[in-house]
């Protein structure tokens, strides 16, 4: 009785009498019982090929996907063309027919591009005001003064010298505190006003007075002609009354708009000589005082002027 076989992937029969290990000696095809194999008809064909026809499969899928995905870009890129190509045609509209991208020549370029370097003009400060124009004129010289402030304190300390304030007198009658030709000197020269002040140390004293011009040639031309005259001494406040009928030593001078006269003597009614060092010494003590207010005077308004907003 012949073998039964399976077609369980095995090699297909052979139509010429082609054998296997089993049926060695047996027929062919012809010669096969008539039993059907798992999942075979009794006519069935050769065994299908599984796996080439997965690959089969698996090769439309790609081609299929890859169809998709190309035609997607396809249609992406279309889009971007149709906007890139809106945006031009409106950038375009109401200029001219020069190309957008179009850049700017060598020759069209300025051949120098450095910026100019801003300039300002040299400024400097002004300088600072002048403190004898301050005192120079009347139209100027507009702080307040009086004795006060022109011969202040009790006392006045000159180096290792110090005088004891005595009587002090202002008045714009100048002419009434003047003797012989000063008075019409200070007359004639329009004094507007003159202030008096007398300190003492031991038997010396000295009488000051200050005597204000419009103008600084008044007041030099005032002190020119002063040789021939002299101020009266001012007496009071624990002074006696000096020099009114002895020689005395008598000094003019002036600065800016003002005249300093002095008269210096002994309070004991002596004269004068030129051997009275300390006599002179008084007098030259208390004019240098009077220059220097005066000075300060004209200082303090230049720093009050310096200080004012421009």
């Amino acid at each position: 009785m012949p073998r039964m076989t399976f077609g369980q992937g095995e090699p297909p029969w052979g139509s010429g009498g082609s054998h296997t290990p089993w049926n060695q000696g047996q027929p062919g095809n012809q010669g096969r019982p008539g039993h059907q194999g798992p999942g075979q008809g009794p006519d069935s064909g050769p065994t299908p090929d599984w796996a080439a026809l997965a690959e089969a499969s698996a090769a439309r899928t790609r081609r299929k996907r890859l169809l998709m995905i190309g035609g997607s870009v396809l249609a992406t890129l279309a889009i971007g063309a149709a906007v890139a190509v809106a945006i031009v045609s409106t950038d375009n509209d109401g200029k001219d027919d020069a190309s957008p991208t179009a850049l700017p020549t060598a020759s069209d370029l300025p051949s120098d591009t450095t910026q100019p370097v801003p300039s300002f003009a040299a400024t400097t400060p002004p300088p600072p005001p002048d403190p004898k124009d301050f005192i120079s004129s009347a139209a100027k010289d507009k702080a307040p003064i009086s004795p006060g402030s022109l011969f202040p304190g009790s006392q006045l300390t000159m180096g290792t010298e110090v005088y004891k304030k005595g009587a002090t007198g202002s008045t714009t009658n100048c002419a009434s505190v003047a003797r012989g030709d000063l008075r019409q000197v200070l007359s004639g020269n329009g004094c507007t006003r003159m202030m008096r002040a007398t300190y003492v140390k031991g038997k010396n004293a000295v009488t000051i007075g200050v005597a204000l011009f419009d103008t600084e040639a008044k007041a030099r031309k005032a002190k020119e002609q002063a040789d021939k005259g002299n101020l009266l001494s001012l007496s009071g406040a624990g002074v006696s009354g000096f020099c009114n009928t002895v020689v005395c030593r008598t000094t003019a001078n002036s600065y800016g708009r003002y005249a300093y006269f002095t008269v210096a003597g002994w309070t004991s009614g002596k004269n004068v000589t030129a051997k009275d060092s300390t006599v002179y010494r008084t007098g030259d003590d208390v004019a240098e005082f009077a220059f220097r207010q005066i000075i300060r005077r004209g200082e303090a308004q230049a720093s009050a002027a310096a200080e004012q907003p421009l």
